[in-house]
């Protein structure tokens, strides 16, 4: 299967995302599979490891500029349960977008149980 990249304009305030990976089955069907690339709002997304990780300044000032030049080039990983976001990787990106005061971030997001998210907050 392709990729492809959606980017919107930077003050875009409302939208609606609908993506399938799967030959036209719907992302919230049973029967999807593999993640599929969205941009989600920052508040939407929870960092249940917040609080354990620090991250390198220097990384996120980098980034912040990298991203304010050319856009966020790796979307961060989100694991969706029942409806919610949780992010366990990509700290550096996400808080570079917070510091520039961008409202949503790219994201690969992939759909799990509640098992998998025990499994990600051991």
């Amino acid at each position: 299967m392709g990729s492809f990249v959606v980017q919107f304009p930077s003050k875009l305030r409302n939208f609606t995302v609908w993506a399938s990976p799967n030959n036209g089955v719907p992302f919230d069907s049973p029967q999807s599979r593999g993640p599929v690339i969205l941009e989600l709002p920052l508040d939407k997304i929870r960092r249940p490891l917040l609080r354990t990780r620090s991250n390198d300044p220097g990384k996120v000032k980098e980034l912040m500029e990298s991203i304010r030049e050319i856009g966020l080039q790796v979307p961060i990983d989100v694991l969706e349960v029942d409806g919610a976001y949780y992010g366990f990787s990509g700290c550096h990106r996400y808080e570079a977008h917070q510091r520039l005061g961008l409202p949503t971030i790219r994201c690969k997001v992939r759909r799990g149980t509640k098992e998998t998210l025990r499994h990600h907050l051991r």
